[in-house]
């Protein structure tokens, strides 16, 4: 009974197979149209990739005759929509923005700008890599929510529009966080500065008042006597900054022992240079 069942699906596969080749060489549009839409319908049905693969090319091949009739609008979305579902979001994204703006009436319109949205959303890589498609994501999921308040994807795209701003507020965060731990500190105060501007109800707040407070001590007491003095009383504002906002923060225990010794050092310093004078 096995083996008849194995002989039978050979059999289905090798005539599936054989007219898919058959319709492909094919001059008649009808032929190549039915059988797209039919390996379209199979594909997403039984999730086969191989499937949709062979409907994206017959799509492909009858497009051009379709131009201005309604079965382009057919090709086009269910073109589209193959691409999404084999994972070629790169062309996906770009396909179903195209079909958005030649078909702006369409039912399928919203469904379109969600997925293309969505394509460069899985597109987006992690973090610490370079995040165009991020960015592009981003815009066409805020497009989306402008577009359709009510929609039936908007919780969705709010919710990952909501993560990818997040992803880059990460990436942002650790490039300051970066410098810091390369004692760069100049760069890390500087770009911590950037951070709270763009991002002022930020995950990373804590810990950005921090590292800013820490890299302007630690650039203290590294400097020349004669920049030490300042430096010290900008780092002792930040430190203000940071005990204010966070008083039992993680970190209060290690910036209330660097301020203690940077008010001790400002002290002596003081005291020096008015002997001096």
């Amino acid at each position: 009974m096995k083996q008849f069942i194995y002989i039978l699906t050979a059999f289905v596969l090798l005539t599936s197979c054989s007219e898919y080749q058959k319709v492909l060489k094919k001059k008649e549009i009808k032929p190549k149209f039915d059988l797209a839409n039919r390996l379209y319908e199979q594909g997403l049905k039984d999730g086969k990739k191989s499937k949709l693969t062979k409907a994206i090319k017959l799509y492909e091949q009858v497009l051009p005759s379709l131009q201005g009739k309604p079965q382009a609008e057919i090709v086009q979305f269910n073109t589209a929509n193959a691409y999404y579902s084999v994972g070629d979001y790169l062309i996906s994204g770009y396909k179903f923005e195209r079909f958005a703006k030649a078909f702006p009436t369409s039912q399928k319109v919203e469904e379109a700008m969600f997925k293309s949205a969505e394509s460069y959303y899985n597109e987006s890589p992690r973090y610490s890599l370079d995040q165009s498609d991020t960015h592009k994501a981003i815009d066409k999921l805020q497009i989306y929510i402008n577009e359709y308040p009510d929609g039936q994807y908007f919780v969705e795209a709010n919710a990952k529009l909501q993560e990818l701003r997040y992803k880059l507020e990460k990436k942002f965060y650790e490039i300051a966080k970066q410098y810091h731990h390369t004692y760069q500190y100049k760069a890390t105060i500087n770009d911590f500065d950037n951070y709270l501007v763009n991002y002022p109800g930020s995950a990373f707040k804590e810990q950005t008042y921090y590292y800013k407070f820490e890299s302007a001590y630690l650039l203290a007491i590294k400097s020349f006597e004669y920049l030490m003095e300042e430096r010290l009383e900008t780092a002792l504002s930040y430190f203000d900054d940071y005990k204010v906002r966070f008083p039992e923060g993680e970190f209060i225990k290690q910036a209330q022992e660097y301020a203690d010794d940077a008010e001790v050092r400002l002290t002596e310093l003081k005291a020096k240079n008015t002997q001096q004078q």
